[in-house]
């Protein structure tokens, strides 16, 4: 599915750079590297163009006119991606996606103040009198797949972006005991960080007394870029949500482990 990608700031940097998945782009490991995200084909060749708009910071609350802001010309694609994008420049552009064939819009939230529930609320709304799907989350790795939105679940299972699922393999390794032999990341977190929670993951016994700060280190030292402000949609910090996600994600795929044979 050809993908269009409306971004500003590092958040959208990380994240195309983990949809490209280009060479250098996980530097977390350094020289224990094992090039663990070779198995992931890059979505390269799907993205039509990387459009990156000025960040909301530097505009006022409300925008008069934005099409001085809107690109005058945007390729076909199927889906549109936004990062950090002023919401008034977001409802311009919802139009002129509709001429360029696009299907789903898809988006996260990384701080309080982006794209508050009553905005997403209003873009999924104005999206769909224009016949588009719309999912935003918050934070972006929150998104789930939702079978009332098909483009945007294809578009997600063939990046393998979202909600965060990981496989687990173990194997015994003492008396009433296992360890993490394997640890496969079906799908990722946009910004990449669960390749590097799985990795670390290896050696551990899922059981540990320490295992919910072994996860919590992991998803800190990536680092996740997730705001540490308080959201009061969230009744927590954005970075802190992230941590829960990936968590509850490390601790499902126990729950589902296989064992392997040594």
């Amino acid at each position: 599915m050809k993908l269009i990608v409306f971004y500003s700031g590092e958040f959208g940097q990380r994240v195309v750079g983990n949809l490209v998945n280009y060479s250098g782009f996980c530097i977390s490991c350094g020289e224990a590297c094992t090039q663990c995200r070779n198995v992931r084909p890059g979505y390269a060749e799907n993205i039509v163009a990387l459009v990156e708009m000025p960040d909301p910071a530097t505009l006022g609350d409300f925008i008069d006119d934005v099409e001085p802001y809107l690109p005058e010309v945007i390729p076909q694609a199927d889906i549109a991606m936004v990062m950090n994008v002023h919401p008034d420049i977001l409802f311009g552009l919802l139009p002129k996606l509709k001429e360029a064939g696009v299907k789903g819009i898809v988006g996260g939230s990384e701080t309080p103040k982006e794209l508050p529930l009553g905005l997403r609320k209003q873009l999924e709304e104005k999206a769909a009198s224009l016949g588009m799907e719309a999912a935003f989350a918050k934070p972006f790795c929150a998104l789930r797949p939702e079978a009332t939105k098909p483009n945007i679940a294809a578009f997600l299972k063939k990046a393998g972006i979202g909600e965060p699922i990981i496989d687990v393999g173990v194997q015994k390794s003492r008396e009433g005991k296992d360890h993490i032999v394997a640890a496969n990341v079906v799908r990722s977190a946009p910004c990449g960080s669960t390749w590097f929670v799985a990795k670390r993951l290896l050696g551990l016994e899922p059981d540990q007394p320490d295992i919910r700060e072994r996860i919590s280190e992991a998803h800190h030292a990536y680092p996740c870029t997730a705001s540490m402000e308080r959201d009061t949609e969230l009744g927590d910090t954005v970075l802190h949500k992230g941590g829960y996600i990936i968590r509850e994600a490390v601790e499902d795929a126990f729950k589902k482990a296989k064992r392997l044979e040594k």
